[in-house]
């Protein structure tokens, strides 16, 4: 059986269909960098030791994914409190395929030690307080998602693009969004905690979407916040949305930097070829995103184009609920005809590896990050790669580092 080393978790016929169209077919890897200051609230994440070290955690994840381990890196990967980064598995199979990155800087405190493109964002505030970022910066940075998904997809014949991400704090925001689209997603996110922080994210979620609706009490927000023609290809009244929110006022609230660049990429790429969305909860409230953007803007897209991909530590991480969230997309009246993204996991499972830090993933800690599962299904599918191959990979990756550090 072909396919024995994926799981598709929801839509398995258009899952099936879209792994045997991309059978063979080498992906190209985008990942799009972020920060929200929601990531260095204590215990919020384990991506990074300390709130210090989180601030740094997706330079050091960019710069170890284009360099790799002999690299002297000025951001090094951050301690984390068990387990090694998921970069180390992204790293493993791009270096391993010649599969190319692109890495893009949405809105980090500092600039990463990459070449990287930059999009002229900026960091996110905290979610609690409702006002995260500029809307004219939420605008901007989605022009700039839809111009670069067009022009990455200009290149690509026969593959499929992958897109990552890398923001520490970001399953809050995600869960912040999705709850904001009316999507049921309390106590369903994931973490990189072996055990998820629902109460933590929930309270700071419930703080920033009580700020929204205090401000659209007051009328100052929720009014139609197209301001851009080049978003808007039919004219949509104010009537019809003084009922639902703006999704593009709502990342503003609520959410990251990286959210809306990888709605418009994603949207703009799947007019014309695959798009594989990278990560979990995240990818999952992107996708919600995307269908609410389309929707509210009228803009057109290809959803049976895009898969959501990740680990199996994710989704079936036993302190989240994964499936159900993703089951619970199709329950909104955003996505198209009730839809749902197909969900893929890799099988990779590090219980028999031998350095303590990967098979710490085996006990919940970690889980995804940086296009991980991605990059092992993208193995699957074009070199047919099985577990012993891609563990052999990602172990000698952790050895150079070590032998690099000393």
């Amino acid at each position: 059986m072909p396919n024995s080393q994926i799981s598709i978790y929801t839509q398995k016929e258009q899952g099936e269909q879209w792994l045997r169209r991309y059978r063979g077919c080498l992906p190209i890897f985008a990942c799009v960098l972020g920060f929200t200051e929601t990531g260095l609230i204590p215990g919020i994440s384990a991506a990074g030791r300390t709130p210090e070290d989180r601030k740094y955690t997706a330079c050091a994840d960019a710069e170890f994914l284009y360099y790799g381990p002999e690299h002297k890196a000025q951001y090094p990967l951050p301690p984390l409190a068990a387990g090694a980064s998921p970069v180390l598995i992204s790293r493993a199979v791009f270096e391993s395929l010649k599969i190319p990155i692109h890495l893009f800087n949405a809105g980090l405190p500092q600039p990463p030690a990459v070449p990287v493109i930059d999009l002229g964002g900026a960091p996110a505030k905290c979610l609690s307080g409702g006002a995260a970022m500029e809307i004219t910066t939420v605008h901007y940075l989605f022009e700039q998602g839809l111009l670069w998904g067009e022009r990455l997809a200009a290149n690509i014949k026969q593959e499929y693009l992958i897109v990552g991400e890398c923001v520490v704090g970001g399953t809050t925001t995600a869960l912040a969004i999705l709850t904001g689209l009316g999507i049921d997603a309390a106590g369903k996110v994931n973490s990189s905690h072996p055990v998820c922080n629902h109460t933590q994210k929930w309270a700071l979620v419930q703080a920033g979407l009580e700020k929204i609706r205090e401000s659209r009490e007051q009328g100052e927000i929720f009014q139609s916040q197209i301001q851009n023609p080049k978003l808007v290809l039919s004219e949509v009244e104010v009537s019809q949305i003084q009922n639902f929110v703006d999704p593009l006022q709502l990342v503003a609230a609520v959410g990251d930097p990286m959210q809306v660049v990888v709605a418009g990429m994603a949207i703009a790429a799947s007019r014309s070829c695959g798009v594989m969305l990278a990560g979990g909860t995240q990818m999952l409230a992107v996708y919600a995103l995307m269908s609410a953007i389309a929707q509210a803007y009228a803009l057109s897209w290809q959803p049976e184009a895009v898969v959501v991909g990740t680990t199996r530590w994710v989704a079936e991480d036993p302190t989240g609920a994964t499936v159900d969230l993703a089951l619970n997309l199709g329950k909104s009246s955003l996505t198209p005809s009730g839809k749902t993204p197909p969900l893929l996991a890799t099988h990779l499972s590090f219980a028999d590896s031998r350095y303590p830090q990967l098979r710490a993933y085996e006990q919940g800690f970690v889980k995804e990050g940086m296009g991980a599962g991605a990059a092992c299904i993208a193995a699957h599918l074009s070199q047919d790669w099985q577990q012993h191959q891609l563990l052999a990979a990602i172990e000698a990756q952790l050895e150079r580092l070590s032998t690099a550090s000393h």
